[in-house]
């Protein structure tokens, strides 16, 4: 596993509520990516803002032992059998690290303990800078489905 950014091995990757601490660091974060994948996915201060005017938003910073490097934010309506990864964010620098690979499996087994969960559901642009290589080699296959000019991808849980 890759290091953090106070050097350690083997980092352990978890998620954390978003505090009145936090939300400044958590937010900054978008500032590392590049201009393309700026263009992929809405900063996290916009991520945070939305959350707290949906009810089914389930959102968390992303860390590395105590270095936060992401954001996460899941569409969790436990009515529904289809979850929505809404939002998934590394910052830069510890891209390419195994941290995105990690979060994703947290987030897959908390998918799992949610009432009726079936399916997990995400959906990107195409192009520079898209993720969607990263979510096939997850598992994630496209449905056929378009939403808000983004292809849709889905995992069976």
């Amino acid at each position: 596993m890759p290091a953090s950014e106070d050097g350690e091995k083997d980092a352990i990757v978890s998620f954390r509520e978003i505090t009145r601490e936090t939300v400044i660091s958590i937010c900054r974060l978008s500032d590392t990516l590049s201009d393309a994948q700026k263009r992929m996915v809405a900063p996290n201060a916009q991520s945070i803002a939305e959350a707290y005017f949906e009810p089914y938003a389930w959102f968390r910073a992303i860390y590395a032992n105590d270095t936060p490097i992401g954001f996460v934010m899941l569409y969790d309506d436990p009515n529904e059998p289809k979850y929505f990864l809404w939002r998934l964010m590394i910052a830069g620098p510890w891209q390419r690290c195994g941290y995105g690979k990690e979060a994703m499996s947290l987030l897959i087994a908390y998918v799992r303990t949610r009432p009726g969960a079936r399916e997990l559901l995400v959906s990107c642009e195409e192009g520079e800078a898209s993720p969607e290589g990263f979510y096939e080699r997850l598992g994630f296959r496209r449905n056929g489905e378009v939403l808000n000019g983004e292809v849709v991808l889905s995992l069976e849980i």
